[in-house]
């Protein structure tokens, strides 16, 4: 797995600093999830920004800004279509 392009620290959680990270992708999906492995499209969550009650994955809004900001850093060397066609959508 390639390390995230999306932070610079990947040991801490992005939201609270706990050391004890879970890898999320921001991409779901079978297919998605290897191609965000691919291109670093993953952020280091602890359990409870994670996957707990506060967590990216309960947080719509939470999801939609991580998809948004993977999106924008595609787009800084690619077209929005090839972003489209390696995902499925925009998310801008």
């Amino acid at each position: 797995m390639k390390d995230s392009v999306l932070v610079n620290d990947q040991e801490h959680c992005i939201v609270c600093g706990r050391e004890l990270v879970n890898r999320h992708h921001v991409f779901h999906g079978t297919s998605n999830r290897k191609l965000a492995d691919e291109d670093g499209y993953w952020v280091p969550l602890c359990q409870k920004h994670h996957t707990g009650r506060e967590g990216v994955h309960f947080n719509r809004d939470f999801d939609l800004a991580l998809k948004q900001r993977a999106q924008r850093h595609y787009e800084e060397t690619n077209t929005r279509e090839a972003f489209i066609r390696r995902y499925g959508k925009s998310y801008l």
